[in-house]
């Protein structure tokens, strides 16, 4: 109804406006046609009316559907609002009806709850009652575990302690044995795999690599054109053999062999100096302490090339490159030295292409590896000049002319002096073991190599069970005989691991050593 009353005085507005306009346009034109004027403002007045009229006439209509429109409205907000209100008293129900159901089932649990609680406290006292029962009889057990014990040992005739310790041995021994049965069947299953491909490699090494065979000793000799010269290299009552042996600081030996004279130095560098040094004043003729000095001289600058030559040659050879030249220096000094009758360089070279070889199967730093087994036995260059190992010396030269940690520890670890911790020193230690150990590449003395075959022996005597022992093949294999009724199968594995672990801890050899222990059982019977 404000609605229609608004359009109503809308209208009015309007129509009072309407009205000026025309009272205004009357007074205008009073003074030239009143009478026109008036018939026409009357008209216009009547069409103002008429327009005024259904202004009014479409606002009260309008006014009328707004407020149908609003009525409709409020009837479906009544409705709708009634609809909600009954599904929230509905929800309202539902609720209130879940919470009596919650409540009773907590109800239930409590009642529950206070069953349990009564029936624990039951079994609670039940337990009670049968701890102290079984403390009770655990006190009479203990008191007749007493009696039985003193029993057992007035029978027995030992104490609990020596009983227990019976029983540790015996368990011990089986423990050893079924070690060893568990040993041996992961060694065979290592074996099965692990040794065809060792040997392939270890294999391929050797075939690859063929070098020849030296011997040398400490004594060099040097030929005389004629007998008479050995008159002017002894000189005027000794005078030039005193200053040579001075000078060089070599024995010189001269004796019924003809036409020629011996030098003997255990330093392989300075024995090679004396005798260019004497085949040089041989080939001039005037020997005298000057002229000895002088070629003594000339003579040693002409080693220390050759030295550098033949270590720049090793290394074009094994193909290492960027190394110290003091390095250098001392791989060619180890040209004129020798080990077990083995030169010394040749055994660097051929042990650097076994250790690169090797490591090219297995997939490691070539070029590493054969640095390590270059420069392993550099440290006997100075063994004559520095007290210690030679591992332990080479290394410190090695760490001292800015070798990798890699190189140093292969060299130092090489003979087991310091604890193997890298693959490249294993593949070293094998590479040196190849080289040395194959056949004929260094001899040894026969008292040493008697004392180590007498020391093999004596190691397998040591082991309880052992019948005969029988060292073979110049001490690379050891054959132990057992006693049947004393050792047993498992017995005679762990008697063969015992024998190759001492071997390994007290004797020093070229190679490898093989133990075999037989246990022979013969049954005899006679046909009558």
């Amino acid at each position: 109804m404000g609605g229609a009353t608004g359009l109503l005085t809308a209208g009015f507005v309007v129509a009072l406006a309407v009205l000026g306009v025309m009272a205004v346009i009357l007074v205008r034109s009073v003074t030239s046609a009143r009478d026109e004027r008036a018939r026409v403002i009357r008209a216009e007045l009547d069409e103002a009316r008429e327009q005024a009229r259904r202004i009014r006439s479409e606002a009260e209509a309008e006014a009328r559907d707004r407020v149908r429109e609003a009525e409709e409205r409020a009837a479906r907000t009544r409705a709708q609002t009634d609809e909600e209100h009954t599904a929230a008293r509905g929800r309202i129900d539902e609720h209130r009806a879940e919470l009596e159901a919650r409540e009773s089932r907590l109800s239930e649990r409590e009642r529950r709850l206070d069953e349990e609680l009564r029936r624990l406290a039951d079994a609670r006292r039940e337990v009670d009652r049968r701890s102290a029962l079984l403390d009770r009889r655990e006190r009479e057990l203990s008191r007749l575990d007493e009696e039985r014990l003193v029993v057992l040992e007035a029978a027995a005739g030992l104490t609990a302690e020596e009983a227990r310790a019976e029983i540790v041995a015996e368990i011990e021994n089986q423990a050893k044995r079924e070690a060893a049965l568990l040993v041996r069947d992961i060694e065979k299953e290592a074996r099965k795999n692990g040794e065809a491909r060792a040997r392939k490699i270890i294999t391929l090494a050797i075939q690859r690599l063929a070098t020849e065979q030296t011997t040398e000793s400490v004594v060099s000799v040097v030929h005389l054109p004629s007998d008479d010269m050995k008159g002017r290299v002894i000189g005027r009552e000794g005078r030039n053999i005193r200053a040579f042996e001075t000078v060089t600081g070599v024995n010189l030996i001269i004796d019924d062999t003809p036409e020629a004279v011996l030098l003997s130095c255990f330093d392989p560098v300075r024995r090679e100096i004396a005798r260019l040094t004497l085949e040089k004043l041989v080939l001039d003729g005037r020997i005298h302490p000057h002229r000895i000095e002088e070629v003594y001289e000339a003579s040693r600058a002409e080693v220390d090339q050759l030295c550098v030559r033949a270590g720049e040659d090793a290394l074009v050879d094994v193909g290492v490159t960027d190394m110290h030249p003091e390095l250098v220096t001392l791989l060619g000094q180890l040209r004129y030295r020798t080990s077990y009758g083995q030169n010394v360089l040749k055994h660097l070279v051929e042990s650097a292409h076994l250790a690169g070889m090797m490591a090219a199967e297995l997939g490691l730093d070539v070029r590493l590896l054969k640095r390590c087994a270059l420069l392993h036995d550099i440290g006997k260059a100075l063994t004559h000049e520095v007290e210690g190992s030679h591992a332990l010396i080479g290394a410190e030269i090695a760490r001292r002319y800015g070798e990798s940690d890699d190189v140093v520890h292969a060299i130092e670890a090489h003979h087991n002096e310091v604890e193997v911790r890298t693959v490249e020193a294993v593949l070293t230690q094998a590479a040196d073991a190849i080289s040395g150990g194959r056949p004929g590449a260094r001899r040894e003395s026969l008292e040493a190599y008697v004392e180590r075959l007498q020391r093999l022996e004596e190691i397998a005597r040591a082991n309880e069970g052992v019948e005969k022992v029988f060292a073979m093949q110049a001490g690379r294999e050891v054959r132990v005989m057992v006693k049947p009724e004393a050792v047993d199968d498992v017995q005679a594995q762990v008697i063969a691991r015992d024998i190759a672990k001492r071997v390994e801890e007290e004797l020093t050899y070229p190679g490898q050593i093989r133990v075999t222990v037989i246990r022979e059982s013969r049954a005899t019977e006679t046909a009558r």
